[in-house]
């Protein structure tokens, strides 16, 4: 239940009562005997399969019943592994909800390094499989029962150029504690312990950076400010810990024969490299009719020619600022979400009604906001930091849209359930989509009309050029890194280069803000997965077009799609809407959609 001191914030900030998510459908307690025990179980459970398949797979798969008896192998690597993800993710939640909270550290880092050590004894399978003779795989997966696993097994066939021995993948595994999954946590809790002092008040991250939407451009520019400082008293961590998990996936990389920076990437999304960079130079190109364009109308109802970096998202000027309770988000998002289909709005539903969500903004936890599949077994959780603006309304759409996706991917299994993330932005984008749609038929106010299509180009900038801008930079901090270790003044020169390129004249970029990619955790986490933010924008702009063109029967291929999972690849699963994203005209069609809200824009500005 939430804390009373929760619930004492959130009133006191006009927000109502916030929910805390419980865990406890996945374990009760982190010192219970219940995790304990399954951790065991699982321990066992990958010792017991090695040593029972560990060499035997292309025997098994030789046999008169070999797709009977390989299903069946698959099948109980199916379940540990479903195991193994209840374990990591009750843990990463667990975690998420107070980094800085040393018990809970010590219970992930412990978590993580028993089930890394236990997933060790599978790393065999999967390279196994890959050496049984195509022919004979492709004849057992013809049929059933294994041609359920067919999309699983097709996909593991991709990785195989890129497999490496047995022993030298262990290797890889087990130092990944030490390694790549330490750095991640070094900055995870230095992000979450850093501190910013605003007129007096000492903030963690994400309030401060919520003060960026304050409607007094003096706090904003405090808020920038002390953003700034705390940022550049950590740059000798932040350029350290960019530095090492750069070498970190060259040497990776090299070891694997990826030839680009990013194609490693690109071969866990499922999607090819050119229609990436088709992607990418579409944005490009646009950056002067869409932020350029923007910013400049932005500018002027400021009565500058310029903003300042700080100004970029701020509320319009002359515009009621209030604040939206919860009770109030929730009840908008569910009748969007409603009004397209009384399913989606019933899934969403039980987000709310079940506790899987945590809302309120506590110290150490973890900024931003995400939804977390945990497993089919279960069911996912949502992590939001609500604040009470109508950008936190989307974010709950936008995180509820992963739910709803996740919940609907499930049935799947651990194995085909997860989506590659060329579709994974797509129900979340959908959700906000709906939900602003609907928000705007509903207003009549030209005022508010105006502030609210404002805010919506603000967030598909942001989820577009903002991301594909994200991207270069990080292809350059990875290629840069291949000649030598960067300080991190080359870093921020980077940063601002790419940032002047996407954001245009009229964002005056002063100084402090070279230090602003320290706190962005997807160069961390998932290196280069921002630019799916943009696919799925572009991809989702074209299906509500399709959408508002034909409604007829798009319920039920939209539903087909949510619950492929990763089933299907991204190409086969957007023919039923009549898209090609291998076209590159096809990415026009989402930007236009953009530039035709700007266009509204311009068009109330002269009315």
């Amino acid at each position: 239940m939430p804390t009373t001191q929760t619930l004492m914030a959130a009133k006191a900030a006009g927000l109502g009562a916030l929910p805390e998510w419980d865990l406890s459908d996945l374990y009760p307690t982190m010192d219970g005997p219940e995790f304990k025990a399954d951790l065991a179980r699982a321990e066992s459970a990958c010792r017991s399969f090695a040593e029972q398949h560990r060499g035997t797979l292309a025997g098994v798969a030789g046999r008169a019943d070999g797709g009977e008896a390989l299903f069946a192998v698959v099948r109980a690597y199916e379940e540990i592994e479903d195991l193994l993800g209840r374990l990591m993710s009750f843990a990463g939640l667990v975690y998420s909800g107070e980094t800085t909270d040393p018990k809970r550290a010590k219970f992930y880092g412990d978590a993580q390094e028993r089930l890394t050590s236990a997933s060790s004894d599978l790393l065999f399978f999967t390279l196994e499989l890959n050496r049984i003779d195509d022919a004979l795989l492709d004849g057992l997966m013809a049929k059933a029962p294994l041609s359920h696993y067919r999309p699983w097994l097709e996909d593991i066939r991709r990785d195989k150029p890129h497999q490496l021995d047995d022993r030298l993948e262990q290797l890889f595994h087990e130092k990944s504690v030490t390694g790549r999954g330490a750095w991640n946590r070094l900055f995870d809790e230095t992000i979450a312990s850093l501190r910013f002092q605003v007129r007096g008040e000492d903030l963690a991250i994400e309030p401060t950076l919520n003060k960026l939407q304050d409607p007094d451009g003096a706090v904003r520019k405090d808020a920038a400010e002390a953003l700034a400082r705390t940022f550049k008293g950590g740059l000798r961590t932040f350029a350290l810990i960019t530095n090492t998990l750069a070498k970190d996936k060259e040497i990776s990389d090299r070891w694997r024969g990826f030839e680009d920076v990013s194609d490693s990437r690109h071969l866990a999304n499922r999607v090819e490299r050119e229609v990436v960079e088709a992607l990418v130079s579409a944005v490009q190109e646009a950056y002067p009719r869409l932020s350029h364009r923007y910013y400049a109308l932005k500018a002027r109802w400021f009565g500058r020619d310029a903003l300042d970096y700080w100004d970029r998202n701020a509320p319009l000027p002359t515009v009621e600022q209030r604040t939206i309770p919860w009770g109030e988000a929730r009840d908008t998002v569910l009748e969007a979400y409603a009004a397209f289909s009384p399913r989606m709005a019933d899934i969403a539903r039980r987000f709310f009604d079940e506790r899987w969500i945590d809302a309120p903004v506590r110290p150490g936890k973890a900024p931003g906001a995400f939804a977390h599949p945990t497993v089919p077994s279960a069911h996912p959780y949502v992590l939001v930091n609500y604040q009470g603006k109508p950008r936190d309304v989307m974010t709950l759409a936008h995180e509820l849209g992963h739910g709803v996706h996740q919940v609907m991917a499930a049935p799947n299994g651990a194995l085909m359930a997860p989506t590659p993330l060329t579709l994974a932005e797509t129900a979340s984008v959908f959700g906000e989509m709906l939900t602003f749609r609907r928000l705007l038929d509903g207003t009549r106010d030209p005022v508010q009309r105006k502030a609210m299509l404002a805010a919506k180009v603000e967030d598909m900038i942001n989820t577009v050029v903002r991301q594909i801008a994200f991207y270069s930079f990080e292809r350059k901090v990875h290629l840069e890194r291949r000649n030598g270790e960067l300080t991190a003044d080359a870093i921020s020169d980077l940063w601002m280069s790419v940032q002047a390129e996407s954001l245009g004249p009229s964002i005056r970029l002063g100084p402090g803000y070279e230090t602003f990619w320290t706190y962005i955790p997807h160069f961390v986490h998932s290196p280069f997965y921002v630019y799916a933010y943009a696919f799925g924008d572009c991809l989702v702009n074209s299906l509500y077009g399709v959408y508002e063109g034909a409604s007829e029967g798009f319920v039920d291929r939209y539903f087909a799609l949510l619950s492929a999972g990763g089933t299907k690849h991204y190409g086969e699963l957007l023919q039923p809407f009549g898209l090609d994203a291998r076209d590159p005209a096809f990415w026009q069609i989402g930007l236009g959609m953009i530039e035709r809200l700007i266009g509204e824009l311009e068009a109330l500005e002269a009315a």
